[in-house]
């Protein structure tokens, strides 16, 4: 991915979110597109207007830890989208982002034994691992049966945004499906920051951009979050509506890949499903 460009429309759609108001300054005077002027920007940071003129065309290459930080709180950058802007800089100096080792690809399979004895030994909730692109690289037997209509019936290796995009079925399993596609966008945004060099992720934009108008939207958009923490709703085909709690953990042994545990409230009506769909599981594992 063209690193200029990133950093370009990164500035230039944060700046647009703001209003004068917003960051204490007076409306005075016509606006002619929305947002904060560039002018106003590097008052706010503290830098001259043709420094951030610069840093808004993309030649982010250089750019201080300071000034970052500066420019980070003018934009009132969060915490993911500030991460984010750091990525996007030191991608343009050429280091490895957050602390990881640059990847020629990402990862297609989990070959560790070890890591799928992990996964298995998580029996009372929904345990997988994805990689940067939303491959469903590896599930534990219930993340098996939560996620069969995203796994469906062999073939390519299940990934999460191609279900979530370019199959029908997505808008029964995810009753909240605009959100979930927001969250999509935004991890793969945050993880295309983090390593631009990864084909098979750019690969993956490129497809489900020419055929979902609404990722290419959201892609546009430059959204970014992390995952993290929280709760979800699905419809799951063969025990109906759960709401799961999930924590987002990654494998250190493998940079880039994470493991998501989904578990339901005790004594939930999503607990009492989650048994159901645990004995399911266990009718379909085979005998050993």
């Amino acid at each position: 991915m063209d690193n200029k460009a990133e950093v370009r429309e990164f500035l230039t759609s944060r700046r647009a979110k703001l209003t004068p108001s917003d960051v204490g300054l007076p409306a005075a005077g016509q606006r002619r597109v929305a947002g904060l002027r560039r002018s106003e920007v590097a008052t706010l940071a503290g830098v001259s207007v043709e420094y951030y003129a610069k840093l808004e065309r993309g030649t982010i290459a250089g750019a201080s830890s300071a000034v970052l930080e500066a420019i980070a709180q003018a934009l009132r950058l969060d915490e993911t989208e500030r991460a984010h802007l750091l990525d996007l800089a030191r991608a343009a100096d050429g280091i490895p982002t957050s602390g990881r080792r640059r990847r020629r690809t990402t990862p297609q399979t989990t070959s560790r034994p070890s890591l799928q004895w992990a996964l298995e030994a998580i029996t009372d909730g929904v345990a997988f691992v994805r990689n940067p692109a939303q491959d469903l690289l590896a599930t534990n037997a219930l993340g098996r049966v939560f996620y069969s209509p995203v796994i469906g019936e062999g073939g390519r290796t299940p990934n999460l945004a191609r279900f979530q995009f370019l199959d029908p079925a997505s808008r029964d399993f995810y009753p909240d499906w605009d959100l979930f596609a927001h969250m999509c966008v935004g991890v793969m945004r945050a993880e295309a920051g983090r390593d631009p060099h990864d084909r098979t992720l750019q690969d993956l934009v490129g497809e489900l951009s020419t055929q979902s108008e609404t990722f290419r939207r959201l892609w546009g958009s430059h959204d970014v979050r992390t995952h993290g923490t929280g709760t979800k709703r699905f419809h799951h085909p063969e025990v109906g509506e759960l709401t799961f709690a999930y924590e987002e953990l990654a494998v250190t042994a493998e940079p880039g890949l994470v493991l998501l545990v989904y578990t339901a409230e005790p004594g939930s009506p999503s607990a009492e499903k989650l048994r159901l769909l645990a004995s399911l599981a266990a009718d379909r594992t085979p005998a050993q």
